[in-house]
């Protein structure tokens, strides 16, 4: 699994800047990694660091004033970046997929259910209105939403927001993609909804194959599900690891003060209070020079605050965006 060819999407150099009347804010700014086949990528990190922006720049859904400048998405050894609008509208939703935070803003409230999954399957596979509608019905089956028959006739509000979830899972597996970006999948939900919705999500990965890109604030979830995990901070990465040896060895002051932060196992052992991260996540309009942690780290030296360092491997460690791992 660890070969060349098992590599599904392989994003290299992605820079997303938005050109705004204050300046230009660089939501993505150079970040790499790769998606295996049937593999599961945690991408964590604070609200506002660049997370649902990398997502959302995969399947380049950038509004205004919003431009994808630099990078290579490579998904099965085609750039996506270079395709034609035509050509990716084929990718999204049959090749790739997305699952949103809020499906409330993703369904459609004027329509039923059936009608949403349908044009879905539809816009990709060339059947008539019956068969879609019985791929429709087994898939609220997959997804394991009780009386499918008449849950299609629902519109969205008459769902609860774990069913709504549902909804947009059973849209996203509809024509069988080989990726799925789960965009915060679980935030709205209450801790059991939300532990069936992983479970879901790792069922369909074992049964379909499927690779799954999984972006999220929380820690407890990437220790859940993740095998690979990157760190993101202001537009970069800062952090990458299995995720076993991220939990085990934290590296970079932030992914440190993220442990220290959330509760449970993943927080450590023994640990009573809750820590939080001083300070907040800076304006990407208004970014500190040097390192981009240094108004928050307690580790901070002089260096810290002249140069940025790159993604560094210290010996029998993981890469690290931080002046402490430099060999000397």
């Amino acid at each position: 699994m660890n070969s060349e060819n098992s590599t599904l999407l392989d994003v290299r150099d992605l820079q997303t800047y938005f050109f705004t009347e204050s300046g230009v804010a660089k939501a993505v700014d150079f970040v790499s990694f790769r998606v295996r086949k049937a593999q599961v990528v945690g991408l964590v990190g604070e609200s506002g660091c660049g997370k649902s922006v990398t997502a959302h720049s995969l399947m380049r859904l950038i509004p205004p004033p919003g431009k994808i400048v630099g990078g290579r998405v490579l998904f099965r050894d085609r750039n996506l970046l270079e395709l034609s609008a035509d050509e990716m509208r084929e990718v999204r939703g049959n090749q790739i997929s997305m699952i949103f935070q809020e499906p409330m803003t993703s369904l459609n409230p004027v329509f039923r259910i059936e009608d949403q999954i349908v044009e879905v399957i539809r816009q990709h596979r060339k059947i008539g209105g019956a068969e879609a509608r019985e791929r429709a019905l087994e898939l609220l089956n997959q997804v394991g939403i009780p009386s499918p028959e008449s849950r299609l006739k629902d519109y969205p509000h008459l769902m609860s927001g774990g069913m709504r979830q549902r909804v947009m899972i059973a849209m996203a597996i509809a024509c069988t993609p080989q990726l799925i970006i789960a965009d915060e999948p679980t935030t709205a939900l209450d801790v059991t909804i939300q532990a069936q919705i992983l479970d879901l999500m790792l069922q369909l990965r074992d049964d379909t194959g499927t690779a799954i890109l999984l972006i999220t604030h929380d820690l407890g979830v990437i220790a859940e599900v993740a095998e690979e995990v990157l760190v993101m901070y202001t537009g970069r990465v800062v952090e990458e690891a299995p995720v076993a040896e991220l939990f085990q060895s934290p590296l970079h002051p932030y992914t440190q003060g993220l442990m220290k932060s959330i509760p449970g196992k993943a927080a450590g052992a023994g640990r009573r209070r809750l820590e939080a991260i001083q300070g907040v996540v800076p304006s990407l309009l208004d970014l500190p020079r040097g390192c981009k942690f240094n108004t928050r780290c307690k580790y901070v030296f002089d260096r810290c605050y002249q140069e940025e360092p790159g993604l560094l491997m210290p010996r029998g460690g993981h890469p690290v965006r931080c002046w402490l791992y430099e060999e000397k």
